[in-house]
């Protein structure tokens, strides 16, 4: 059997937000040596209504639960009831979820070993596309005299397990269990609670060793399973084994959503050069060119110059072409466009001396060098070619905030931009406007560029961009008016 004593668990509930929604009947089965020891259940006052789909859907009415006890005085008996048994549910994130936030409620922790019926059906019955319970109940003709009431499900789970053990060979079922119940080998440094605290929602988390220096910072949709990846015992290598034989503790922070993640992780990456992490890292090489057009005669000045692009103030980007890592990439790019569009070494800085460049030798340069082309119609050429590579031109006229809400909480953030320059998060409206008052310099950093080039592009025409007008100074004080959203007024 999967276990020498196991409960099958099912809840039903207000919702299907385990932060925000409540428990209104818990259900439980309980197997020890493979036989029955006993079935439970009991309603639950929620201290809120119930909607009425959920009414519908249950048969559960607020008339059954007024006067039922609340969690809190049932989280001795349930706890004791779980304790010391896997945890057997259907999709069983939901149920252990619901619970966890319950218990967390009550400032307890509740960390049961946990399987999932809809992966153990999944790993035995990979033929098949559907394992929700209704197609479970229908394939294998299960018997359920209560459905979506705790108890009933929780007896259709226990069927389920013994039939399966009655269908599979011995070894396909431990397999499928193996699968299933695929948990992370830690390292001997890292206990499994530091692992069982991370947040499942989205965020950044840092990987320290014996001290206080970072060995790696990264992001997830949902940290909790992210984190575990670092650790699975298929890794054989390499970066990630050193990462798992070092790491000791693990902090994190949550953030509403994947672009809080992404901005919080390139800046923190940036600020604290983990030794592990090999992209974000800051870039003091990172450079852009800059077109001078003031003309004039030939004097083998350069057309063009480089610039540094981290850490260049927004009013500078309109005028600069390209992001390049190094002055080497920047030169390279020179040549190649020098090559394809005729352009003058000498003019573009690439060459230097007395009498034609290499490029007019070879016929690949209409002659600036030498007074055959003007200064002016060979910078006109060099502008045209590149075109290409000029930075986007910010959309907005002036700053934004982009909202993000995470699904699974209450957690709400704005993130405030200006000409692709991140100049912070906030937490709250007012937090926002704080920060929008508080004429920050906005700074280019390359991958806050690149996020929010791919992050206007998945909102375009969305209501959680709001434009954010840019502070105005009334004497001494300066003055932000309250963000709208666009389309309001």
């Amino acid at each position: 059997m999967l276990a020498p004593s196991i409960v099958f668990v099912d809840l039903e509930t207000t919702g299907a937000n385990p932060a925000l929604d409540r428990v209104i009947e818990v259900g439980i089965v309980k197997v020890s040596g493979g036989q029955i020891e006993y079935e439970w259940s009991a309603l639950v006052d929620p201290g809120e209504s119930i909607p009425p789909m959920i009414q519908g859907f249950t048969g559960i009415s607020n008339e059954m639960v007024r006067g039922a006890p609340r969690f809190a005085d049932l989280a001795d008996e349930v706890f004791a009831r779980i304790e010391g048994s896997l945890f057997v549910a259907h999709n069983a994130r939901f149920d252990y979820g619901f619970l966890k936030n319950e218990f967390k409620r009550l400032g307890r922790e509740f960390q049961p070993r946990v399987l999932c019926t809809v992966k153990l059906s999944r790993a035995l019955y990979p033929e098949h596309h559907r394992h929700g319970l209704d197609a479970l109940i229908a394939r294998h003709n299960l018997a359920c005299d209560a459905r979506h009431r705790a108890l009933g499900d929780a007896r259709v789970l226990w069927d389920f397990v013994q039939l399966a053990y009655a269908e599979k060979p011995a070894e396909a079922i431990q397999a499928a269990l193996k699968k299933a119940m695929k948990t992370p080998s830690l390292p001997s440094g890292l206990e499994r609670s530091a692992l069982d605290m991370v947040p499942e929602g989205p965020g950044v988390y840092l990987f320290y060793g014996e001290n206080e220096l970072p060995l790696y910072i990264g992001k997830g949709v949902s940290m909790r399973a992210r984190v575990q990846s670092h650790f699975a015992a298929d890794h054989g290598g390499g970066r990630a084994m050193r990462i798992a034989q070092e790491v000791r503790r693990v902090e994190w922070v949550e953030t509403a959503g994947e672009l809080g993640a992404l901005l919080l992780e390139a800046r923190l990456i940036k600020e604290k050069s983990p030794i592990h992490n090999r992209r974000l890292r800051r870039n003091d090489e990172l450079c852009a060119l800059h077109l001078k057009e003031d003309g004039g005669e030939f004097t083998q000045d350069r057309a063009v110059e480089l610039v540094p692009l981290a850490g260049a103030a927004a009013d500078d980007l309109d005028e600069l072409y390209g992001q390049f890592k190094s002055k080497r990439e920047a030169h390279n790019t020179l040549r190649e466009l020098a090559a394809e569009h005729g352009l003058c070494l000498k003019r573009l800085g690439l060459e230097q001396g007395k009498g034609p460049c290499f490029n007019h030798q070879i016929k690949r340069c209409k002659g600036v060098c030498v007074g055959k082309e003007s200064p002016q119609r060979h910078d006109l050429r060099l502008k045209t070619a590149l075109a290409v590579l000029k930075l986007r031109a910010w959309p907005f006229a002036g700053r934004i905030a982009i909202r993000e809400r995470d699904a699974g909480s209450e957690r709400c953030e704005w993130h405030l931009f200006e000409s692709w320059c991140y100049l912070g998060t906030a937490k709250s409206e007012a937090e926002l406007h704080e920060i929008a008052a508080a004429r920050c310099e906005a700074r280019f950093d390359l991958d806050t560029y690149r996020i929010l080039r791919r992050e206007l592009e998945k909102r375009a025409g969305s209501a959680d961009i709001t434009r954010i007008p840019s502070p105005r100074t009334v004497g001494e004080a300066t003055v932000v008016p309250s963000p709208r959203t666009r389309g309001e007024g």
